[in-house]
Parts: structure tokens; C-alpha cells; sequence
């Protein structure tokens, strides 16, 4: 599976603290292929692994001050194209 997300609101000048605490969620989450941005985060990884890390994620950003969580869930064939 794939995940890609974005919390606001932006801060152009830091990264805010729901930004901080979804990095931390999927930095640790032990998931493949993790790329993290100002405008856009992405992560791959075995579908229980990225469910839980999107829980995860959720809880987190909005106990953190996220006040608008946008989130993509893609399945993955076996060559990392979507599923058809």
C-alpha cells in the first residue's frame, strides 16, 4: 500500500507541530520508501503496517493542532503500480 498526506495548516516559516508529530508517525512506522516535504509526505509498506501508521497518523496530527488532514490510500500490484 501507499500513503500520501499533507496536515495544515501551513507554516511557511517552521514546520508545525502536527507536521512534526505525522513525520515522526511514519518516519518510525518501519514502512519502505518514505519521502517526507514541505507540501507533501509519501510512504509505502505492507497494508496492516500503513493502516495502523495512518491511525496513527490521524490521532497524532490532530491532538497536535491539525485542522484539516488530506490523506491517499493506494493498493499496490506486485510491480508498485495500483492495483487494477
Amino acid at each position: 500500500m501507499k500513503v500520501e498526506f499533507t496536515t495544515e495548516p501551513f507554516d511557511l516559516e517552521e514546520a508545525p507541530a502536527h507536521a512534526l508529530a505525522a513525520r515522526e508517525v511514519i518516519e518510525t512506522a518501519g514502512l519502505d520508501a518514505v519521502d517526507v516535504g514541505p507540501f507533501g509526505n509519501t510512504a509505502e509498506g505492507a497494508a496492516e503496517r500503513v493502516l495502523a501508521s495512518v491511525d496513527a497518523l490521524l490521532r497524532r496530527s490532530l491532538e497536535a493542532g491539525a485542522t484539516r488532514i488530506s490523506l491517499q490510500v493506494n493498493v499496490l500490484g506486485d510491480d508498485g503500480e495500483g492495483a487494477g
